[in-house]
């Protein structure tokens, strides 16, 4: 059995507002909804763990009553950081589960069908796989010795040695928690960091562009371009 753990801790603070992002409507409709209900379109089974802060759980119970939201899902607590909000989506899982589980960022609405089959299909044979894409801006590498200091001491770096990381990020169940069972460690960005901590080389696959992770107001108004 499959599964996919949402997490969705933001405050919002980036958006200006009192309203946590993830509930901030897109198309009539709060982002969060539109996440799960791109992985409900993926697959009719897949087991939905949704993350999300205690404090925030009272108000997104009522938006699901004022919306009508019909999507089937667990909710857990979140954690201090995304790596301890992982945890407590992974204790939800049985320990005996065979599958593959993805983590997907709450606030990333537009993940391809496509995309999320590729990840979960190619984890079923490389074990930890990450959906990215190609920088297509210039990248400039600042000085470690004078970044600190004005003018900055900057140099061009090849854009084609370096790719964009998107979710869903999906691994093999056993090896998701395995991973997760390490002390925690700052350098933990994501989950892909975790396993690749562990010892496991993660495969990478092509995402979509179009998959942003919505966390500032500009990003709010692409994404309603995108629903249009």
């Amino acid at each position: 059995m499959d599964y996919v753990i949402i997490v969705a801790g933001g405050k919002g603070l980036r958006m200006g507002g009192d309203i946590p992002k993830q509930f901030l409507p897109i198309g009539g409709k709060p982002i969060l909804m539109r996440t799960l209900e791109r992985f409900r379109e993926y697959s009719p089974t897949l087991q939905i763990i949704l993350v999300l802060p205690q404090a925030q759980q009272d108000y997104w119970k009522q938006l699901c009553q004022e919306y009508d939201f019909k999507v089937e899902y667990q909710m857990t607590d979140g954690g201090e950081t995304r790596f301890h909000s992982v945890q407590h989506g992974l204790a939800l899982i049985p320990d005996d589960a065979e599958g593959v589980v993805g983590v997907h960022d709450g606030v990333r609405p537009f993940p391809a069908i496509e995309v999320i089959r590729n990840c979960y299909e190619t984890a079923r044979q490389k074990k930890a796989v990450i959906p990215v894409i190609s920088v297509v801006e210039t990248l400039r590498h600042l000085s470690p010795l004078t970044s600190n200091l004005l003018p900055l001491i900057s140099e061009t770096v090849p854009r084609n040695e370096y790719r964009l990381v998107q979710t869903p990020q999906t691994f093999d169940i056993q090896l998701l928690k395995a991973a997760n069972r390490q002390p925690y460690n700052d350098n933990f960005t994501d989950d892909a960091s975790v396993v690749e901590s562990y010892g496991h080389e993660i495969t990478l696959v092509e995402g979509n562009r179009e998959n942003i992770k919505i966390t500032t107001p500009f990003d709010l108004k692409i994404a309603e371009a995108l629903m249009e």
